[in-house]
């Protein structure tokens, strides 16, 4: 894993009037991440995981238009919301977006997590700048497909035992994979 690329990343510029297309929000989530969470669904996804808990949310051309400031000003409107929850759909094919809203968050110190279908080393071999900002930018990850054969609803935040629940903090500052655990004093706001 080359964690020095989070060291010197080169600035995405973004447009005031970015667009994220939506599937839905929830406002007000205490299982889709630790502490009280505003949870994002984008709308769009490439892998279509047979028994996926969303489904509704993998046609790209369906959901709904909304720009990041309308998304962060609702967020926002929540003084008792502490994090925030990018899932979808597929939020790794809304880089740009969602690297502008994360931006937003965090400046307020908000905790981002999200979850993907790809993993980590998926997404770090695109060399894409800006998918590498919004992964230096959050604080956990969950990747990997769903795979039904592996479901499992013991797991904290995910569905499948392949999926990872990277501590994205520490693993940045370690150098390799870190697992998050509830045990860890992560800061949620």
């Amino acid at each position: 894993m080359n964690m020095a690329k989070y060291a010197k990343q080169k600035e995405v510029k973004m447009s005031e009037n970015t667009i994220i297309r939506m599937c839905g929000v929830e406002p007000e989530s205490i299982v889709d991440g630790p502490g009280f969470r505003y949870v994002v669904f984008v709308q769009g996804c490439p892998h279509h995981c047979p028994g996926c808990h969303n489904p509704q949310s993998h046609p790209f051309d369906a959901g709904y238009e909304l720009s990041v400031q309308e998304l962060y000003d609702d967020i926002r409107s929540n003084p008792h919301i502490k994090g925030v929850t990018l899932s979808g759909g597929e939020p790794f094919c809304q880089v740009e977006g969602l690297l502008e809203l994360t931006r937003k968050l965090k400046a307020d110190g908000v905790n981002v997590m999200s979850f993907t279908g790809y993993t980590l080393e998926e997404l770090q071999a695109r060399g894409d700048a800006a998918t590498d900002e919004l992964l230096g930018l959050l604080d956990i990850l969950v990747d990997g497909r769903y795979i039904d054969e592996q479901r499992n609803l013991t797991l904290l935040y995910r569905g499948s035992e392949n999926q990872r629940l990277i501590d994205m903090n520490k693993t940045r500052a370690q150098g390799e994979i870190v697992e998050w655990s509830s045990n860890y004093d992560i800061q949620i706001g």
